[in-house]
């Protein structure tokens, strides 16, 4: 255990997110998500949510400021009825920890297109969360010191 640090981060979610670099993605899968199969890098939360991931690593994790859209979801199919409240919960935790200006910082991506953008993520994290379209790809940025 870590002072300061979350527990539900567990010790290969750390290094993960120590590990990577500006630009990579990090994809927090939902309980569906064909993460095995996808995944150069997997880690394992089975039995906890996605808000509760992005509460605890969002924290540690700056998001991209030099991109328009550091957060991705993946899109709603056409046709398909499923409403995404867990979207408005995406929304409130990442206002949290990085600065939106008047533009939003999420944009939506077509349910092939996130799977071809996940298998070259840094890492997958599997996630036991049910809702639906609930995967989120976080772009990292960079740490910046205070002078």
């Amino acid at each position: 255990m870590l002072k300061g640090i979350s527990g539900l981060i567990t010790p290969d979610l750390i290094k993960i997110l120590m590990e990577m670099g500006h630009s990579d993605e990090i994809v927090i899968a939902d309980g569906n998500f064909p993460a095995a199969s996808h995944a150069l890098r997997l880690v394992r939360c089975d039995g906890h949510g996605i808000p509760e991931l992005l509460e605890a690593i969002l924290p540690l994790f700056p998001l991209d400021v030099y991109v328009d859209r550091p957060v991705s979801l993946m899109a709603v199919t056409p046709g398909d009825a499923v409403e995404t409240p867990i979207w408005v919960k995406y929304r409130e935790i990442v206002s949290r920890y990085h600065p939106v200006d008047d533009s939003d910082p999420f944009e939506e991506v077509e349910r092939f297109a996130f799977y071809d953008r996940a298998k070259q993520a840094y890492a997958i994290v599997s996630t036991g969360e049910k809702a639906l379209y609930a995967n989120v790809i976080l772009k990292k940025g960079v740490v910046i010191q205070a002078p």
